[in-house]
């Protein structure tokens, strides 16, 4: 990414350069010439201006002009040292001023004057050589290239630090991603005064700071879970070590086997118990902004295929686009449990409903069965509370998960059977307001 860069820079410098650089080089070169034209051009009239006053005094002096040479230090005067100069006067020898080299590249100006008075005309070439032209032209030349090269130099040096500057946060970012991945969660607070940047690793910290904290609880989980399970296990494993000794007494192995299952069912009430607590540590700060329509349609989708089975079906309506605080995954167990709730209880379509009303927002979950009976309403969220055999975690989880986001799940109508899971609004500009 710095090679590119630098060199993408270069480029459109170097581009910049020829766009301006090649017309200020051709102006510079057709102002020199136009310069020195222009004083050519002056001098070669002022000299044929002042040699038609000499003819026209001379006629009316009655005087006649055989030669020109005593006009020659007089026409030196008029015109630069290394310009030359050419008067041809009708019928008298021409006067040449400074002669060039013969062959030697020159600028050439002419001038004409007829004069009225006795009909003779005067005719004026100078000439100037190129070759101080041409030096003024290389010095421009010079100082153009060097300025050009001076600020390629400057831009490329610019670029190569830029580059610098970004590509050096990346790859600390990269570097710390690449840690976080391999179970280090400590996060940097590492800011660069790039806006894109800082906000790059603000979410990397934050990505840390939430993965350490399920790291710990996961730790806390693990260890609870050995020193829960450690007792039972041991347990169950005498009691299979008995009915190997006695295998040949059936009703002693009944006996064992039956206090056997009984540790089997503690050992699923711990397991139970674990997860629970360790859900119920779980923390509404890490709750982070959801699509509350991509969970929906995600559940619809898992669940569409058990209900045709059943020749029911699900619709989905109300608002779209409605943003929501949840931790990662919650909703998606607590809708789940709700249109499992309704496959199972339930009769007839389920409609998923979603709205936003005073900061939350809700998403109504109901059928067309016969609802809740009224001994069940009660103790409906409870643990172990159930009217067809289940477990009855299912609603007990959901609620306390929704109540771990700083949500709710509500029973909002018996009969038929309607839930609502109630979550906190994510609106952009709440979040400018905090």
């Amino acid at each position: 990414m710095r090679r590119r860069l630098v060199s993408s820079t270069f480029l459109v410098v170097m581009m910049v350069i020829i766009l301006l650089g090649v017309p200020l080089a051709v102006l510079e070169v057709r102002s020199v010439d136009s310069s020195t034209k222009t004083v050519l051009a002056t001098e070669a009239q002022a000299l044929g201006e002042t040699f038609s006053m000499q003819v026209s005094k001379a006629f009316q002096n009655g005087t006649t002009i055989t030669s020109l040479d005593a006009f020659g230090p007089n026409a030196e005067r008029m015109i630069a040292g290394d310009h030359s100069a050419l008067i041809i006067v009708d019928g008298k020898l021409p006067l040449l001023v400074h002669p060039l080299p013969a062959g030697a590249p020159a600028f050439t100006a002419t001038y004409t004057v007829n004069n009225v008075l006795n009909n003779v005309g005067v005719h004026v070439t100078v000439r100037a050589p190129r070759a101080p032209a041409d030096r003024q032209i290389r010095s421009a030349m010079y100082l153009i290239g060097g300025v050009a090269l001076a600020v390629l130099v400057a831009a490329t040096g610019l670029a190569y630090l830029q580059a610098r500057r970004l590509t050096k946060p990346l790859e600390e970012l990269a570097a710390t991603a690449e840690r976080l991945g391999s179970g280090d969660p400590r996060p940097r607070h590492r800011r660069y005064g790039i806006s894109e940047l800082d906000r790059v690793a603000e979410v990397i910290d934050s990505s840390a700071d939430r993965i350490s904290t399920m790291l710990g609880a996961e730790r806390r989980l693990a260890a609870e879970a050995s020193h829960e399970l450690r007792t039972p296990l041991a347990a169950l494993s005498m009691r299979l070590e008995e009915i190997i000794a006695i295998a040949d007494d059936p009703q002693t192995v009944r006996d064992e086997a039956e206090v056997g299952l009984s540790q089997v069912e503690r050992l699923t009430d711990v397991v139970q118990r674990l997860l629970t607590t360790a859900r119920t540590h779980r923390r509404s700060d890490l709750a982070v902004p959801i699509e509350v329509d991509t969970v929906i349609r995600q559940q619809v989708h898992e669940w569409r295929p058990a209900y045709q089975s059943m020749r029911r079906g699900i619709v989905v309506s109300g608002e779209r686009r409605l943003m929501a605080m949840a931790t990662p995954g919650a909703f998606s167990q607590i809708l789940s449990t709700l249109l499992e709730n309704s496959l199972i209880h339930g009769a007839g379509t389920v409609t998923v409903h979603t709205r936003a009303v005073g900061g939350s927002v809700v998403v109504e979950v109901g059928d067309e069965g016969d609802g809740i009976a009224p001994e069940l309403e009660v103790k409906l969220f409870e643990r172990g509370a159930s009217s067809r055999g289940s477990t009855g975690l299912g609603l007990a989880v959901a609620r306390e998960l929704a109540e771990a986001d700083g949500g709710r799940l509500n029973l909002v109508l018996q009969r038929p059977a309607v839930f609502a899971v109630f979550l906190t609004e994510h609106s952009p500009l709440s979040v400018i307001a905090r």
